[in-house]
């Protein structure tokens, strides 16, 4: 396993995480998420992600069963949470002070530890004042609840305004971002962000590097029952193949699945290298709902030396998606 520097923050993280979303609960219970997550620790994985609104909480009790049948040394693993969406009543959901300390407080007790390594504002909330969050962030700091604190699908500008007022204020300022990024969704992290990484020091925890399963070749032939799309509770992710732009992304697979092969390693292996040539990217995170799967995704750390200059030019070729330079382009 590489380990990577989240940013410029001194923490290291696996550059192979595991995260929590789709599987656990839906998938996997309190037995087989925690012989999932040992796996994952005795291959190197010390980064598990979670959040307040993965299957209402019980993704983070899952988890927080796991962590105590498995009794590691807290030192040598890391926890997230993520806070934006908690319930249906006004209290429960956005970024306000109330919320982030009751959902903190909340996610501590279902995962069962003192404190969370990285806690993320899981959306942007235009009803609460910035500076709200950002000062209750470095309060729970402060408290020993949590260590870092960091962002999800912010967009860049509303980064660069959290790290300002931080400085203004002399508040603990956020430390990383976490975005999907696979050969499909390049945007935010090649174009939106590019400025981030040197101006702010900001790190990627990045999610779904094979597109909901799209880059593993899967759905070329169809949706199979066990997998994420054949889930009921996910089955309105189907759109992502079913509309135009899906059957453009399944032609584009097919190509990629051929070139994989003359590389000689899975697509899914290619295409989660692919994201680990990024070395914007601190760790991304795998979901996997069997050992045999998590393996095969593991496996990538060892196959990003295949992807030459020569295999990312192929592949430029195929998806035809580069975000495109702009040199006027200001931080601001």
């Amino acid at each position: 396993m590489e380990y990577r520097k989240v940013g410029r923050s001194g923490l290291f993280l696996s550059s192979l995480s595991l995260g929590s979303w789709v599987t656990f609960k839906n998938q996997l219970g309190v037995r087989k998420a925690t012989e999932l997550m040992a796996h994952a620790y005795d291959k190197g994985v010390t980064f598990f992600d979670n959040a307040e609104a993965y299957g209402d909480g019980e993704t983070e009790a899952i988890m927080g069963e796991a962590l105590k049948n498995l009794k590691w040394i807290r030192d040598t693993y890391c926890v997230s949470s993520k806070v934006y969406w908690g319930g249906d009543k006004p209290t429960q959901k956005g970024l306000s002070r109330k919320h982030l300390v009751d959902a903190c407080n909340n996610a501590l007790k279902r995962l069962q530890v003192e404190y969370l390594d990285i806690y993320y504002c899981h959306r942007p909330d235009p009803d609460t004042p910035i500076i709200e969050t950002v000062s209750t962030m470095h309060h729970l700091i402060t408290q020993g609840k949590i260590l870092y604190w960091g962002t999800s699908e912010w967009p860049a500008d509303l980064v660069m305004k959290a790290r300002s007022v931080a400085k203004q204020y002399n508040y603990t300022p956020p430390i990383v971002e976490q975005p999907q990024y696979n050969m499909f969704n390049r945007n935010k992290v090649e174009h939106e962000y590019r400025y981030l990484y040197k101006e702010s020091g900001i790190g990627l925890t990045t999610w779904s590097p094979l597109e909901s399963g799209i880059l593993t070749g899967k759905y070329c032939d169809g949706v199979p029952s066990e997998s994420r799309l054949g889930l009921e509770k996910f089955k309105w992710l189907q759109f992502l193949i079913e509309k135009e732009e899906g059957k453009t992304k399944l032609e584009k697979t097919k190509k990629l699945m051929a070139l994989a092969q003359e590389v000689g390693l899975p697509l899914n292996q290619m295409s989660i290298a692919w994201c680990l040539k990024n070395k914007n990217v601190s760790t991304v995170l795998l979901g996997a709902s069997n050992i045999e799967q998590l393996d095969s995704n593991l496996e990538s750390v060892d196959k990003v030396d295949l992807l030459t200059d020569e295999v990312m030019i192929k592949i430029e070729e195929i998806l035809q998606n580069k975000p495109e330079a702009d040199p006027d382009w200001k931080a601001h």
